[in-house]
């Protein structure tokens, strides 16, 4: 069984409720535990305490269980103050990214503190000072050791957080579903785009397409989403923020599985590139070695380059285009305009909609 962590915001908690402890009480502590959202028991040893006065500070290292995060490891400190305002005050220090976008329900300006994390730090704080039967309030500093590096690795700059990590988390708790996290970040960098990036949702499934974006069309990467395998879900989530109108502009190895109803295209779920390729041929070649060669190929780059040499590149990838935006149509169910491109390194654009040259201008008026 596949073993959960607990979340930035659990660690940063954490961390903050023991140095209140020691803030209050002048002593150091060894282990703090707190309730998770999700009723979970997090347990954890107290890293680096220190004691100054009326303030205090401490470490937490995240621990993220079987789940593959970036930020596994980490010490996420929290420096307490008490004062004798009454009120909980509670900020971002060194790696602790600054919002700098719409549209991620966090204050331009404001420390990269998500909602539920911030409600657990004040919470656990309040909670001690309450226990000690105080009318103090407290100044809280979050921060993360190389919160910086780690963050360029991550979401946060196409997001909009420059300046280090978020602290995140609903449950508290990290469960080994790498797919589902990063869907998530997909749709809240979708959810930034609506709010800062006009009204067409430009998507690709990778590098390449990112590439060809720049290249080709002359358009400011920052533009486009990156949606890796999860085109079917970056879709939904597209329509889901409002966005009416969307580009697909992919490599032909993706986008070719659109044509079979494969919205995860990653390979492990499905590899049917040359099926579809093979069978969208023998439309336009009575040739059955040609159909056989097709199949045979190990890229999608050599399939082109057949279609190419036979003379059918065009209208066979005419067929695939339309047949990727029949299952497209089956997903949008009419609440959104699409368009798509396919291209290959080697030939260029193979294919696109009608309505791609509107979008494009759309994206570039914007």
């Amino acid at each position: 069984m596949l073993k959960s962590g607990f979340t930035t915001g659990s660690c940063a908690a954490a961390a903050a409720k023991a140095s209140a402890v020691m803030a209050l009480t002048k002593k150091t502590m060894e282990s703090v535990s707190i309730l998770t959202p999700a009723g979970i028991e997090f347990k954890t040893q107290v890293l680096n305490p220190e004691i100054k006065d009326n303030r205090a500070w401490c470490a937490v290292k995240k621990y993220s269980g079987d789940d593959p995060d970036i930020t596994n490891g980490i010490l996420i400190y929290a420096e307490v103050t008490i004062n004798n305002g009454g009120k909980i005050s509670i900020d971002g220090g060194k790696g602790i990214g600054r919002v700098t976008k719409k549209g991620l329900g966090i204050e331009i300006g404001q420390a990269a503190i998500n909602k539920v994390p911030r409600q657990m730090i004040e919470n656990e704080v309040r909670e001690v000072i309450d226990y000690f039967g105080c009318d103090y309030g407290a100044e809280v500093i979050i921060s993360a050791e190389n919160g910086e590096k780690i963050a360029e690795k991550t979401f946060n700059p196409r997001l909009g957080i420059e300046g280090g990590i978020s602290i995140l988390g609903t449950s508290g708790i990290v469960e080994p579903m790498s797919r589902k996290a990063l869907i998530d970040s997909i749709k809240a960098e979708i959810r930034v785009k609506k709010e800062n990036d006009g009204d067409v949702l430009l998507m690709s499934p990778g590098n390449y397409g990112i590439d060809f974006i720049k290249k080709e069309y002359g358009i400011d990467i920052d533009k486009a989403l990156k949606c890796s395998n999860f085109a079917g879900e970056s879709i939904k989530a597209g329509i889901e923020c409002g966005f009416k109108k969307i580009l697909i502009i992919g490599h032909m190895g993706k986008l070719v599985k659109l044509a079979g109803g494969i919205g995860d295209t990653h390979s492990r779920n499905a590899d049917c590139r040359m099926e579809i390729l093979a069978s969208a041929a023998a439309f336009f070649t009575e040739d059955i070695k040609v159909v056989r060669k097709i199949l045979m190929c190990n890229t999608t780059e050599e399939a082109a380059c057949i279609l190419k040499e036979e003379g059918i590149l065009k209208e066979t990838m005419k067929r695939v285009s339309d047949r990727a935006m029949y299952y497209i149509d089956r997903i949008t169910e009419g609440k959104a305009e699409v368009g798509i491109v396919m291209f290959t390194n080697e030939l260029g654009v193979l294919a696109q909609t009608d309505n791609v040259k509107g979008l494009l201008k759309e994206i570039k008026e914007n």
